[in-house]
């Protein structure tokens, strides 16, 4: 019987929590985006389809760096408050690389690392 390896992902579009399903004490991997407010705002400056062009880029890198981190896993939990999560997944299910790994989406509230961590203990140990 093999174990499965399974991680939770809470995210906005600014930063990434990944946490790791294990028997030890949970911890959380933080990933960053690189598109920050203010280069938003510096993008905006020059004309908003900049600012586009920048961000879509800059969220094509941060979903890649989560696609990288989530290959190495068998189940998956992606949940937060925004649409950050829709959109990895979407990303996700085009690249054939990610087929076999069960992928779910639930949404959450803003929440603190220790609800962050009981989140994903209490959706793993249910199924």
């Amino acid at each position: 019987m093999t174990t499965d390896r399974s991680l939770g992902i809470w995210m906005d579009h600014s930063s990434a929590h990944l946490i790791e399903l294990t028997s030890a004490p949970l911890a959380t991997i933080i990933v960053e985006s690189k598109f920050t407010h203010n280069q938003k705002e510096e993008s905006l400056s020059k004309s908003e389809k900049t600012m586009h062009n920048k961000q879509n880029h800059e969220q094509g890198e941060y979903y890649k760096k989560l696609g990288t981190a989530i290959k190495n896993y068998d189940d998956v939990l992606l949940f937060g408050p925004t649409e950050a999560k829709t959109e990895l997944l979407n990303v996700l299910r085009a690249d054939n690389t990610f087929s076999k790994i069960k992928i779910e989406v639930k949404q959450s509230d803003w929440m603190t690392v220790n609800q962050e961590h009981a989140f994903v203990r209490d959706y793993f140990s249910k199924r």
